[in-house]
């Protein structure tokens, strides 16, 4: 649920990377902060766990233009990709506009990949977001590994709502921008439906 500043006339969206763990959320995300312009993002945050850490940090994107008046602020994070800590990923969860699912394209990772969007569905529907109607963005990464399932498999078994989604090589980039580009679209949309009052 986005937050309105009407004092800085920004509209704050935030953007959650979920998948299994070691599946590239975290490179999607540093490729993300890399590549952009310095005036246009803050810091990078990170919260250390004891295995894995979730990274956070806020843009403002210039393409995207205003929303009546009002400048679009992205703030990206990422889950902690393990089950076990499913406390830290509701908390990431609470007022999520858009979700890029980040799944592991390697055949023996699909059981991983299958919980993580199990979980990620009861993670939304605990928090009274509908997984049909959320924006959501598939990217299949790690493409380039020999043993990448073919996508019309990893479709099949992950993407049963026909979401868009992309082949990802997130330590390349590749992927990354299509990804993100397209969330935030989907947000801006249902932004510009909604009533900013």
């Amino acid at each position: 649920m986005s937050f309105i500043n009407y004092n800085a006339k920004e509209i704050h969206c935030k953007i959650v990377y979920y998948g299994p763990s070691l599946g590239g959320k975290t490179t999607n995300m540093q490729w993300v902060y890399h590549k952009t312009q310095d005036d246009e993002k803050n810091e990078m945050f990170t919260l250390p766990t004891d295995v894995e850490r979730t990274l956070f940090f806020d843009f403002l994107p210039i393409e995207i233009g205003d929303i009546r008046g009002f400048k679009t602020r992205f703030h990206l994070y990422t889950v902690p990709g393990q089950v076990v800590y499913d406390a830290s990923r509701k908390l990431i969860m609470k007022g999520v506009d858009g979700v890029i699912f980040v799944a592991d394209s390697q055949k023996e990772r699909m059981e991983e990949n299958l919980q993580s969007l199990q979980n990620l569905e009861k993670n939304l529907e605990q928090q009274g977001y509908d997984i049909d109607e959320i924006p959501l963005v598939f990217q299949y990464n790690k493409r380039d590994l020999p043993t990448a399932l073919p996508i019309s498999e990893l479709r099949t078994a992950l993407n049963r709502w026909n979401n868009p989604d992309f082949e990802g090589v997130a330590s390349e980039g590749s992927g990354v921008f299509d990804s993100l580009k397209t969330v935030s679209k989907s947000i801006i949309t249902v932004l510009k439906g909604g009533d900013l009052a």
